[in-house]
């Protein structure tokens, strides 16, 4: 696999925040986020290729339960249902962190899926692509019947942004209670200035608030 980093820590965003977990971030993706806070893995992908049974065994080292496949945009690669399987084999728990714009096979306990909205969208050339892809719903809805343990992430920004959260949310017919609002930020800085406006959204329409514990615990970066 196409893998730009591995690395344990605690997972920081979601339903298992605070969680000790490795993760396996693969390098490659289709869409390309404005605010993305690893272009190693998107815009300028970066890494090196890693046969499955040395990701498995990275993992087993690691002595953690949790691990987090993520990216980049992990669907994209091939051999990511030979890895989740081998890792589910050895009792770990699986998440699976995806955008949902692709569809394919693969095992995970938690699916995890970041769904764009319009304050994603890049300028300049790649903003037509982006747009397209992140529109269609369709592989994200699939995904959804595929596995019934989920999360749905998405990225707020300020209150202009909820519209579009509210149509992502009612078109793939999620439980409002899976559904968690993050604020937008590369640092912990910037999350803090947007957190109290993403909780009054979140108190106002029934969504779960998500915090990133891993820029207020390690700053960003790699690794973390």
């Amino acid at each position: 696999m196409f893998i730009a980093e591995t690395f344990a820590s605690l997972q920081g965003e979601g339903m298992l925040a605070g969680v000790p977990s490795y993760f396996i971030r693969t390098s490659g993706c289709n869409l390309r986020c404005a605010w993305c806070d690893t272009p190693y893995s998107s815009w300028a992908p970066e890494g090196e290729r890693v046969p499955v049974d040395e990701l498995v065994a990275r993992a087993e080292r690691s002595g953690l339960r949790h691990v987090v496949i993520t990216g980049g945009e992990p669907l994209l690669q091939r051999e990511l249902e030979g890895l989740t399987r081998a890792l589910a084999a050895r009792g770990h728990h699986v998440t699976v962190e995806t955008a949902g714009t692709v569809v394919k096979s693969f095992t995970c306990h938690l699916l995890s899926i970041s769904p764009k909205t319009g304050n994603s969208d890049p300028d300049g050339p790649w903003q037509e692509r982006h747009r397209r892809l992140r529109r269609d719903l369709g592989p994200a809805r699939r995904l959804l019947e595929l596995h019934r343990e989920y999360q749905l992430k998405l990225v707020v920004s300020d209150e202009s942004d909820i519209a579009d959260v509210l149509e992502v949310v009612a078109a793939l017919g999620a439980d409002r209670e899976r559904v968690l609002l993050m604020p937008e930020g590369r640092a912990a800085a910037e999350v803090a200035a947007r957190a109290g406006e993403v909780g009054r959204l979140c108190l106002a329409h029934g969504f779960r608030y998500s915090p990133r514990l891993h820029l207020d615990l390690f700053g960003g970066g790699r690794g973390v």
